[in-house]
C-alpha cells in the first residue's frame, strides 16, 4: 500500500515560487522513502477543486492507505473544506518545514514568502479542528529519526485499519454458552470496524476434513517437523491435527477470511479440538479467538497485519502470583508460537474439557520483553479498545505438569493496580498480546477507526480511571 503526499500552497506566490514549492515537496516525499510503506508526491494543491479531486481519487484507490499533507506556504484553509469534509482515508498532518534551521544572510522577504510552514500549517491545523476531522499531527523536521519513527508507526496503524475494513471472520459454531464478554453487536462491528462476522456449521467443517488427502497431510506434517520438535509416537494424532488445519484453511481461503473462532462445546463430527492446527494457522498470520470470541480473533488478525514480523498471540489470563506480582497467561491449546522463547515442541495430552480425544498442541515458554495486552469489548452502544502496558518475563517456574504454551508478565504499574484497572475498564479474559504495536500505534488505530481507547499504564490509577470512563460515557454515547 502507498501514502499520498499533498503539499498546500496558493497562486499568490507566482509560478516561480510554486515551482520551487513543488520541487521541495517532491524532495520531502523522496526523503520519506525509507519508511515501511512508499510515500508518493501527488501535487501542490492551490485550489479547492484540486484538493477535492485528489481526495476523491484517494478515497476510491484501494492501494492508497492514507494521505500526508504539508503546507509549505500559506494555504488558505477555506479551500480545503470540501476536500477534507469528504476524506475517507486516514490523514496525517505533517507539521514540518523544508529547511531545518533559520538562515542568517539568506533570510529576506522572498525566503520568508517561500518558507512559511509555521504560518501555513497553523491555518491548515485550524480547519482540521474546525471540521472536527480525525487526524494525526506530527511535528518536527522531516529528516529527524524521531519524526520518521512516528510517521512509520502511523503508517502501520493506517494499513491495519485498511485491513480491518475488509476483514472477514469465520465462526465455526457459536460462542461458549453463558459467557458474556464474547458476545457483541456484529452489526456495530461492521459499521465501525468493517468486520464481516459469519457462522459456518461445524458439520460443514467436518465434511471438508473428510475431503483432505493423505498427500496433503504428508506435506503439512513435513512442515511441522521442520519447525517444531516432534515425536513420531504421536503421529496419528498429529496427522489428525494436520487434517483439521488443512480443512479450516480451505474454508478460510474460500470465504476470504483472515480470522476464525471455534469452541470446545461445539465439535460435531470432529475427534479433537484443533490445537496444533490453530497454533500453526496463527503463526501464518490468521487471527483466532477461543470459545467463539470473534472480537479477539479480529484483534489478533489486525495486529498481525500491522506488524507481520512481530510476535502477536491470542492469550488468556489464568493465574496470579501475588508474591512476585506476575500474571500467568496461557490457554488450553491455542497460543501462537510466534511468542515462543525457544523452539516449540509438539505434545499430546489429555484435555479435561470438551469430551474428545487428547489433542496435539505446541508447548513452549513465552519470550521476555515489553508488550501490550489489548482487549476489544462491546460496552453497549459502542466498542471499547483497552490496552495495558505489560512487561513479559521468562517464566519463573518450570510448571512441569502444565502441558500448554504459557507466558508470564507484569502489568503496569503493578499486579494489584493493573488488574484492578483492567476490571474497572471491563477488559475481557481473552486478549491480543502484541510485541509489535506500541502505545502510539494503538492510539492511532483507535483514532482512525473512530472507537474509544482506554489506555492503562504506569500512570493510571483506579480513581482517575473511573472518572475518565464516566466522561467517556458522555462523549461516546451519542
Amino acid at each position: 500500500m502507498t501514502f499520498w503526499f499533498i503539499v498546500g500552497s496558493q497562486f499568490l506566490y507566482g509560478e516561480e515560487a510554486l515551482a520551487k514549492v513543488a520541487e521541495d515537496g517532491k524532495k520531502i516525499a523522496e526523503g520519506l522513502s525509507g519508511l515501511p510503506f512508499p510515500v508518493e508526491y501527488k501535487l501542490t494543491a492551490k485550489t479547492p477543486k484540486e484538493i477535492e479531486d485528489i481526495v476523491k481519487k484517494a478515497n476510491f484507490d484501494d492501494d492508497c492507505a492514507g494521505i500526508i499533507t504539508f503546507c509549505h506556504t500559506f494555504s488558505p484553509s477555506k479551500m480545503w473544506i470540501n476536500g477534507l469534509a469528504r476524506l475517507q482515508k486516514p490523514w496525517l498532518h505533517l507539521h514540518t518545514q523544508f529547511n531545518k534551521s533559520i538562515p542568517n544572510e539568506e533570510l529576506d522577504m522572498d525566503y520568508m514568502n517561500l518558507h512559511q510552514s509555521a504560518h501555513g500549517d497553523r491555518e491548515h491545523g485550524f480547519i482540521g479542528a474546525r471540521l472536527r476531522t480525525t487526524r494525526r499531527i506530527i511535528t518536527g523536521y522531516w529528516k529527524d529519526e524521531k519524526v520518521l519513527s512516528q510517521i512509520a508507526g502511523w503508517q502501520h496503524a493506517a494499513v491495519a485499519a485498511a485491513f480491518s475494513k475488509n476483514l472477514v471472520i469465520v465462526r465455526f459454531g457459536d460462542n461458549m454458552r453463558q459467557v458474556a464478554v464474547t458476545e457483541g453487536d456484529k452489526v456495530e462491528a461492521q459499521i465501525k470496524l468493517g468486520w464481516q462476522v459469519n457462522t459456518i456449521a461445524v458439520g460443514d467443517l467436518a465434511e471438508e476434513m473428510d475431503k483432505v488427502t493423505d498427500a496433503e497431510i504428508d506435506t503439512l506434517v513435513a512442515e511441522y517437523r521442520s519447525q517444531y520438535d516432534m515425536d513420531d509416537k504421536d503421529i496419528d494424532t498429529i496427522r489428525y491435527q494436520a487434517r483439521e488445519e488443512i480443512a479450516i484453511e480451505k474454508i478460510l481461503v474460500r470465504e476470504g477470511a483472515k480470522a476464525f473462532t471455534n469452541t470446545f462445546e461445539d465439535l460435531h463430527g470432529m475427534k479433537q479440538l484443533p490445537g496444533l492446527a490453530t497454533q500453526h494457522l496463527l503463526s501464518k498470520g490468521y487471527g483466532y479467538g477461543a470459545e467463539g470470541d470473534w472480537k479477539t480473533a479480529g484483534l489478533v488478525a489486525i495486529f498481525k497485519a500491522m506488524y507481520p514480523e512481530c510476535p502477536t498471540a491470542f492469550m488468556e489470563d489464568y493465574c496470579y502470583d501475588f508474591e512476585q506480582g506476575l500474571i500467568l497467561g496461557a490457554h488450553m491449546l491455542e497460543v501462537c508460537p510466534t511468542i515462543a522463547a525457544t523452539k516449540p515442541r509438539i505434545e499430546v495430552h489429555h484435555l479435561g474439557i470438551g469430551g474428545k480425544e487428547p489433542p496435539a498442541r505446541l508447548v513452549f515458554e513465552g519470550r521476555a520483553g515489553s508488550a501490550n495486552a489489548v482487549s476489544l469489548v462491546d460496552v453497549g452502544g459502542r466498542m471499547r479498545l483497552i490496552a495495558q502496558a505489560v512487561e513479559c518475563v521468562k517464566p519463573t517456574k518450570t510448571l512441569p505438569n502444565l502441558p500448554v504454551a504459557r507466558a508470564m508478565w507484569k502489568p503496569a504499574p503493578d499486579l494489584e493496580t493493573g488488574a484492578t484497572n483492567w476490571l474497572i475498564a471491563g477488559g475481557a479474559h481473552h486478549t491480543a498480546l502484541t510485541f509489535g504495536a506500541s502505545e502510539s500505534d494503538i492510539r492511532d488505530l483507535a483514532r482512525i477507526l473512530g472507537i474509544e481507547l482506554v489506555r492503562l499504564d504506569e500512570n493510571t490509577t483506579p480513581d482517575q480511571l473511573e472518572k475518565e470512563l464516566m466522561l467517556g460515557d458522555l462523549i461516546w454515547n451519542k
